[in-house]
């Protein structure tokens, strides 16, 4: 059952449509609204005729209809209808987000072109949708990972080779692979014991030339300055992203990685309290597939971060460093 959501308020009309004004500075009105359906809308009011920038732009969302609609005279409406409840929290933060990004425009023309942009993606997020929230030490992996992402990025000549550069989402053996280095990335509470747990027997072994374990420790920490969300990174790693093949790339990643941008990852608010690096070569404490006995796979356990103390490495070595 979803949650409740402003659309609770606003009453179901047995004509037409009732709205309700979204708050924010904006070139074009927006609204929250229901019809006599009941059904979930995003109404922005256009000034002009927009019909052959929207026909030439607009795309199909699962479980969205997207509609141009004649409206007061010389106006026109876009108008977002949400067709599956179930999908009514998702619906709510993309709305937000287009609110925000909305704020950018400065007339009709560049709203609907602002709007029809942000459907798009949208499209990637609705039709990957599995219904479930990503558990706490889900989240705080998937931040690691993006952590680390954020570093990539400011440190290969494109944002897009870092994104393609991230293969945890893709079920690949390791988290990171670029050149011919190869990173598993895990994250640590701040109350946790110092081990991390190694899920297969391959995510320590490749067929790269330099393999390093990355460990991030995360405090929860609300109020602190450098804290984040995992709402927040996501957000700071789409604002880099320049290119539209890179944008499309990460979100297909996030999706398949089970995260949709939901009010729910607004907290926690992790901060970085520790980074570490780890060299994995001869004499790594490991399991490994080329080295189990037969019979024995899906091994998972538990590296205590003491027995590993003599492969730590500076940070930058996994960029080519000592």
């Amino acid at each position: 059952m979803p949650n409740a959501s402003l659309w609770d308020d606003i009453a179901i009309p047995d004509t037409d449509l009732n709205v309700r004004q979204a708050a924010g500075k904006m070139a074009v009105p927006c609204f929250w609204g229901r019809n006599v359906n009941g059904a979930c809308l995003f109404i922005i009011e256009l000034e002009g005729n927009h019909t052959t920038q929207y026909r030439k732009n607009v795309a199909s969302v699962n479980g969205i209809d997207v509609d141009l609609r004649a409206g007061e005279p010389r106006h026109q409406r876009l108008i977002l209808t949400l067709e599956k409840q179930v999908d009514r929290d998702l619906f709510e933060s993309l709305c937000r987000t287009l609110i925000s990004a909305l704020q950018y425009a400065s007339d009709s023309s560049s709203s609907l072109a602002v709007a029809l942009a942000h459907i798009r993606r949208w499209k990637t997020f609705l039709s990957g949708r599995g219904g479930q929230r990503l558990s706490i030490e889900e989240v705080r992996g998937l931040f690691a990972e993006l952590t680390f992402l954020l570093e990539l990025m400011g440190r290969l000549q494109s944002s897009g080779a870092a994104v393609e550069a991230w293969l945890g989402p893709e079920r690949s053996h390791q988290d990171f692979i670029f050149g011919n280095t190869a990173i598993e990335i895990k994250s640590l509470s701040g109350t946790e014991r110092s081990t991390v747990r190694i899920s297969s027997e391959d995510q320590l072994e490749s067929l790269n030339d330099d393999l390093f374990l990355r460990i991030y420790r995360l405090s929860n920490l609300q109020e602190a300055s450098a804290a984040q969300s995992l709402n927040e990174v996501v957000a700071a790693i789409q604002a880099r992203l320049g290119e539209a093949e890179a944008i499309e790339a990460f979100d297909r990643k996030l999706v398949a990685s089970g995260f949709a941008p939901l009010p729910d990852y607004d907290e926690p608010r992790f901060a970085v309290s520790e980074v570490r690096s780890f060299r994995v070569e001869e004499g790594f404490p490991r399991l490994i597939r080329s080295h189990l006995p037969a019979g024995l796979a899906k091994v998972a356990y538990d590296i205590k971060l003491e027995a590993i103390a003599s492969f730590a490495c500076d940070n930058g070595a996994i960029y080519g460093g000592k």
